[in-house]
């Protein structure tokens, strides 16, 4: 469980390294994740060794929203002043996200039925 929590942490703290040396607009994290899924292609035993702690932290990962549940009570007088602007972003930003994914798998959809035959006989 070290060994897993070590190489998850030594990947996290690597891509901040990266992201931020190189300024890039993608979060630290994320840049970790990338190289972590690339070291479980080139190294093929570290998945299996990674996975039992990976699934442990899953398991548990709604206790990682305690705090932000603390620091909106923490916070609840700012909540209050600007609740209306904040549940009208909240919103809009919502239907704004879901429209975008169904533009986006409708333009897919379109795409790939350009590129298929229409007997589903594969590509033309």
């Amino acid at each position: 469980m070290v060994y897993a929590l070590g190489v998850l942490l030594v990947f996290q703290l690597g891509g901040e390294v990266l992201g931020r040396l190189l300024g890039l607009p993608v979060p630290g994290p994320v840049l970790g994740m990338v190289g972590l899924v690339v070291a479980f292609v080139m190294v093929p035993g570290l998945g299996a060794r990674v996975q039992p702690t990976a699934q442990g932290l899953l398991a548990h990962l709604s206790l990682l929203f305690v705090p932000a549940g603390v620091g909106v009570v923490a916070q609840i007088g700012v909540l209050g002043a600007h609740g209306g602007a904040l549940l009208a972003a909240l919103v809009i930003s919502t239907v704004l996200a879901i429209a975008a994914g169904a533009l986006t798998f409708v333009a897919v959809a379109r795409l790939m039925g350009r590129r298929t035959n229409p007997s589903g006989g594969g590509q033309m």
